[in-house]
Formats: C-alpha cells, sequence, structure tokens
C-alpha cells in the first residue's frame, strides 16, 4: 500500500514539513530508513540518525528542532510515538480488508452463535453454546471450549487453547500458543508428604483491547475470576496465576510471573522477568525495572523499584553505588 506524506499527515492530525507528494510503502526504523519506508523520531538518542536517514518521510514530534538539514519530509505531530501506533493501526486495518477472510472453514463447531462475518480458520474447534462476536478471526489450529465469549474485532492467532467458560472482551488479540484458563498451581500438602489437586471451578475474565503475547498463560481462579483489565498489553511467554487481578492499562514486558492472588494496580509497569510474589496488592502508577523480584505489597501509588527484593529506585543506585566500591576494593 503506498501513501503520500500529506494522506499520513490528515491520517494522524499532523502538519507536512517538506514535499507533501513525498510517498511511501513500507515502514523502517529510523536507523534503517532507505528510500520509499517511513520511519519516526522521539528518543534523543536516535537524533543523529534523522540527518543520515534516506527513508522518504520521519513523522517527529512539533517540539523537535533540527541541528543540521534534514533531507526527509517531516511530518510534526503531538506525539510521534502516538502517531505510528496510529498510522499502524490504520494500515493494518486496511490490509485486513483486503483479504476477506470470511466464512466458515472448519466443521468443529455445535450451538455456537457466530456473529457478522466470523472467519474461522481450518482445523479449529469451537465448543457448544460459545458465542464469537462481529468481525472476529480464529485462526487454523485454535481450540475454544464450551461456554465461551469471544467479543468483537478479536484476533486469536493460531495454536491459541481457551479454556471452556472464559470470557474475553472486544478488540482483543492473543498471540500464537498462548493458553487461557489453565488450571492455576494449586494443591494441598497431606500429611502423608504428598500432594492433592484443589480443583479450579473459576474462570479467566479479559477486558477489552487487550493483548496477550505468545506463549503465556493465564490460569483460571479456584473460585471467582482471574481478572485483566481493560487495555492491558502482555508480553511472550509471562505467566498469570490464578486469582490474579491486573487493573486497565498495565504493560508487562517478557517472562514476568506474578503468582496467584495478587492485586495489581492500573498503568503499573513491569519489566523483562520481573517476579512478583503471590497474595501481595500493587498501587496504581507503580514501576519495576527489569529482573526485579517483588515480595511485599506497595501501598504508595507512583514509586519506581529495582532490584531482588524490589527497593525503591533511588535506594537500589546508592546501594548499587557501595556494592562496586566494596567490590573495588577488594
Amino acid at each position: 500500500m503506498e501513501f503520500k506524506a500529506k494522506e499520513i499527515a490528515e491520517i494522524i492530525n499532523g502538519t507536512v514539513e517538506g514535499n507533501p507528494e513525498a510517498s511511501i510503502s513500507a515502514f523502517a526504523r529510523i536507523e534503517n530508513g532507505k528510500p520509499g519506508t517511513i520511519c519516526f523520531f522521539a528518543n534523543p538518542k536516535y537524533e543523529h540518525y534523522v540527518y543520515e536517514c534516506k527513508a522518504d518521510i520521519i513523522i517527529v514530534n512539533n517540539s523537535f528542532e533540527p541541528q543540521k538539514p534534514v533531507q526527509a519530509t517531516m511530518v510534526r505531530v503531538e506525539n510521534a510515538y502516538a502517531a505510528i501506533a496510529q498510522l499502524l493501526d490504520y494500515v493494518t486495518a486496511k490490509k485486513r480488508s483486503y483479504r476477506r477472510h470470511r466464512g466458515f472453514r472448519s466443521k468443529s463447531y455445535f450451538s455456537t452463535r457466530f456473529g457478522k462475518k466470523v472467519y474461522l480458520g481450518d482445523f479449529s474447534y469451537v465448543g457448544r453454546r460459545t458465542v464469537i462476536g462481529d468481525y472476529t478471526k480464529i485462526y487454523e489450529n485454535v481450540y475454544i471450549g464450551d461456554d465461551v465469549r469471544i467479543g468483537s474485532k478479536c484476533i486469536i492467532y493460531p495454536g491459541v487453547r481457551i479454556y471452556p467458560g472464559m470470557e474475553i472482551g472486544n478488540n482483543v488479540i492473543i498471540h500464537s500458543n498462548a493458553v487461557i484458563g489453565a488450571d492455576g498451581f494449586g494443591f494441598a500438602p497431606l500429611e502423608n508428604g504428598t500432594y492433592r489437586k484443589i480443583e479450579h471451578t473459576g474462570n479467566v475474565v479479559i477486558g477489552d483491547d487487550v493483548e496477550i503475547g505468545a506463549g503465556t498463560t493465564v490460569d483460571k481462579s479456584q473460585m471467582g475470576s482471574t481478572v485483566i483489565g481493560k487495555g492491558v498489553k502482555i508480553d511472550n511467554l509471562c505467566q498469570i496465576a490464578h486469582n490474579v487481578e491486573i487493573g486497565d492499562n498495565t504493560v508487562i514486558a517478557a517472562q514476568s510471573g506474578i503468582a496467584g492472588s495478587t492485586k495489581i494496580g492500573k498503568h503499573c509497569v513491569l519489566g523483562g522477568q520481573v517476579g512478583v510474589a503471590g497474595h501481595i496488592t500493587i498501587a496504581d502508577n507503580t514501576s519495576f525495572g527489569a529482573q526485579s523480584g517483588v515480595l511485599g505489597s506497595v501501598k504508595k501509588e507512583g514509586q519506581a523499584f529495582l532490584g531482588t527484593p524490589a527497593i525503591p529506585y533511588r535506594e537500589y543506585l546508592k546501594s548499587y553505588a557501595i556494592f562496586r566500591k566494596a567490590s573495588a576494593e577488594k
């Protein structure tokens, strides 16, 4: 698909600085920009690429003041990150509309209620009494159990497993081989040293506009629901245990794990490989750096933590300076 600078500016509510007829047909990172591509610049560390970049169009913030000549046509916007996301959404939606994947290609469905223009790929199974919303696309080799509710305009990629009774909102994306609704890790120790399985009778409830990465598992609750709030983004290879609640618009990076019955607030950030202990509460707007080990509740909003056990970010930096000094003296 080809777009001109003036068309892009209209889509993302920007202004053109340069040639409004400059056209592109692909996206590229700013360090790899070449003719026919569009890039974006938002991080000051990458400013030198703006002057070296061969891309035809670069999206920049309104506040950007070039220190050297810029060869590319610039489209100025309030927020370059948000603008490139908006443009990618627009282009992706256009491509999907061209594919015209409609109707059913699998015979493995029973009393399911399908909305308008649902796509169901080969070898996918949808159980009894399940409801699938309008324009949802279920790729090949997907398992969806009985009594599942899936909203409109969702994308379920190949290999996803959704256990019976799960509830999924609108505009949800679930990537390949994710598992929604597996039993949680619940076992009762017995006097003879063995363990007895505790049956899980609850479900998983996923809000609107959620994205769940490949290979991630969200366990169903023992009772009640494991809850993933609206707008939550979970990366690949994460573990969300039973009875966990994750607040709206929280983001969780790859290989992070949250133990059972923990409540994560809204607008929180968990870096890669963060581990969160069970039965604790994390306040809204809390951030944890990569590989943090969270052992206790966080009651005050807006704090940043790092380390294992996780401590406030500034305290960690002071401690690290002491560690380095001690190491140097040996």
